[in-house]
């Protein structure tokens, strides 16, 4: 039987077990994808935790983990239009993307460009993708600051990268540890932790235009703090914080057409994937654990051998 790591229960990582799953059926609209490659998101070891998306209901027991893929598809589900049995496919999964095979519905899929790799395309349905959310909502200018808060992780990587592309400024604060990373990417680092709010005004004494927050708590309030109009902040780290702050979250558009922007951006080497590392299927725990625990830089993803 084919396999899937999952949770059985909420909790920590001692509710996590690789177990043997039934192939998924697709129904109307869906598409049964062989997985080759599937990332790893924060959200993923969240949901385990009993994090539930807002207007989301709590998925039933085992519930495979994983929130993007890539993979060829092997069948093709009722009033399906646009796609066929191997075609090279990424996408947000229904049934989990830790698994050998899943379900893509076709409103959140796109093509596989044959010039990206399974690994790179898993990065993109997820991080990438709200990254291209969040720069697109603010539409700054050429020339505008940009903080970005959380700057070396998935979101973060991508987002300096599209900042970047439409000729704004970005200062990333991030760890120490990740200063080469985020400067690697084009952006002025500034580390983490007390003192935040000084050492931004020491990077960029002219203010800053808007801020992407991906961290949330103080280093959101120290961020916020920074801008003359609320307006200009968004983020994922805190919603709920975000809008007491007079700022708004990132509205996620969740479709097709994001995905393939995505893939030509790409394959035209304007977005760098950074992934950091792949392991197997059989260690999609420990590709968890190196998300959960905050020491990946850039993208975890994990490779389902064929």
């Amino acid at each position: 039987m084919p396999k899937a790591y999952v949770f059985t229960r909420y909790g920590g990582p001692e509710t996590e077990s690789l177990a043997e799953q039934d192939k998924p059926v697709p129904g109307p609209g869906e598409l049964l994808v062989a997985v080759r490659a599937a990332g790893v998101n924060p959200v993923d070891w969240k949901l385990r935790t009993g994090y539930v998306r807002p207007g989301s209901e709590p998925q039933p027991f085992p519930t495979v983990f994983g929130s993007e893929a890539a993979g060829t598809v092997e069948a093709v589900g009722p009033d399906t239009e646009g796609f066929a049995v191997g075609d090279e496919v990424f996408g947000n999964p229904v049934t989990g993307g830790y698994a050998e095979y899943t379900l893509l519905p076709v409103a959140v899929t796109a093509h596989k460009p044959a010039g990206l790799s399974f690994t790179d395309a898993a990065t993109l349905p997820v991080a990438a993708a709200t990254a291209y959310d969040a720069i697109h909502q603010l539409d700054l200018a050429a020339g505008a600051t940009l903080l970005i808060t959380g700057a070396g992780g998935g979101v973060g990587s991508a987002a300096i990268q599209l900042a970047r592309h439409r000729g704004v400024r970005v200062v990333g604060v991030a760890s120490p540890a990740k200063k080469e990373f985020v400067e690697s990417l084009g952006a002025v680092h500034v580390a983490s932790g007390p003192g935040l709010a000084e050492r931004v005004r020491e990077a960029a004494p002219e203010g800053v235009d808007a801020v992407v927050d991906l961290v949330g708590g103080d280093t959101l309030r120290a961020a916020a703090a920074l801008l003359d109009d609320p307006a200009g902040l968004i983020g994922i780290g805190d919603k709920q914080l975000v809008v007491e702050l007079g700022g708004a979250a990132v509205r996620r558009a969740r479709n097709a057409a994001v995905l393939e922007a995505l893939a030509r951006l790409t394959e035209d080497g304007v977005l760098r994937t950074h992934v950091d590392r792949t392991y197997p299927l059989t260690r999609a725990g420990d590709a968890l654990r190196a998300v959960e625990q905050g020491h990946a830089r850039g993208k975890t993803v994990i490779e389902v051998a064929r």
